[in-house]
């Protein structure tokens, strides 16, 4: 009998593509897996939404993005939005799951660059893990309001988790980064429809019947943000180790937007962008996408670049955005 067990390349990644800003992103994205690593075994998948009743206009991609993917090895997968389409696009992640095929996966903000060797991360699809670049977004702690803990402990009840395992001892009571918190720019796991099961059902509970210790807080755009880290600590995942630096590191870039990559990331992922984005092919469909044009067509993104001391960079996102607004360098 054959031995079927996946090998650290045969995985899925997974990706949104949708009409406007993400269908470039994807071009991106496929392009640079291509560029990086030629001989990926795994698939590549971009999820699409579907026109209905919870989208106001048709979130499919145009017919010259789909040409541009499937060009580049990348399957398309059609999704039908049922939670939150329209009114909550960042869901489309979650309810995309429900499509890809039954085998371990990786998923991929789209504003993402692959620029490194996949081969290189210790992807251990059973214990499942998340970004851990971001700040302290959520939630916001009101002057009268409850705290942290309390927060994240009435969410830990509501789903019957272990709240004391998934805290960072090393940090203080009260302080954000004690309490299990990620970025969604990627996460991955061994069952795309069990972890998507899950994810969707703790999203909307959180949604339509969130604890009385959240009646202060936002959930719009951090619901995923939320519901994620419930998610993984429930499959008994947790914090990524050092075998997974290489995500937010020398293998992936979740760039944000073209300025902010051009102000603070590596040469390497310059290199890669440009590589990617001056393909003949490829710049046919991109150059229709406005902070393409300009970053990389018309050398805006090297003035941005110039702006900047990428090992001196201000400590606070906003403060780079800030910057570039104010030269006029801001497009997304």
């Amino acid at each position: 009998m054959p031995d079927t067990t996946p090998t650290q390349q045969d995985f899925t990644i997974m990706a949104i593509g949708q009409a406007g800003r993400l269908q470039y992103e994807a071009i991106l994205l496929a392009g640079s897996l291509s560029l990086t690593n030629p001989d990926f075994a795994g698939k590549l998948v971009i999820c699409e939404p579907q026109p209905g009743s919870l989208w106001k206009t048709d979130p499919r991609m145009s017919a010259d993005a789909r040409a541009a993917l499937e060009g580049l090895g990348a399957e398309i997968v059609p999704f039908e939005s049922q939670a939150f389409g329209q009114d909550y696009p960042f869901g489309n992640k979650i309810e995309a799951l429900a499509a890809l095929p039954e085998a371990p996966f990786l998923f991929l903000d789209t504003d993402t660059l692959i620029t490194g060797d996949l081969t290189t991360l210790d992807l251990d699809f059973t214990r499942p893990s998340a970004s851990m670049r971001r700040e302290g977004t959520w939630p916001r702690i009101e002057l009268y309001g409850p705290g942290y803990e309390a927060i994240w402990k009435s969410l830990y009840n509501r789903f019957g988790l272990d709240f004391a395992a998934s805290l960072d001892l090393s940090k203080p009571d009260e302080y954000w980064q004690r309490y299990l918190y990620f970025n969604a720019g990627w996460f991955f796991h061994e069952s795309p429809r069990r972890f998507g099961a899950r994810f969707l059902s703790y999203a909307r509970s959180i949604r339509d019947d969130r604890p009385v210790e959240l009646v202060l807080q936002e959930l719009n755009p951090w619901l995923d943000q939320v519901a994620l880290p419930l998610v993984i600590h429930s499959f008994d995942g947790g914090r990524p180790g050092p075998g997974l630096a290489g995500l937010d590191g020398e293998v992936t870039c979740h760039y944000r937007t073209l300025p902010l990559l051009y102000a603070r990331e590596s040469d390497r992922v310059v290199e890669v962008l440009e590589a990617v984005a001056k393909d003949q092919p490829l710049r046919r469909v991109l150059r229709d996408y406005a902070p393409v044009k300009a970053m990389v067509y018309q050398n805006q993104g090297r003035r941005a670049r110039g702006l900047f001391d990428r090992a001196d960079l201000p400590h606070r996102e906003q403060v780079i955005r800030n910057t570039l607004k104010r030269e006029g360098l801001w497009l997304r």
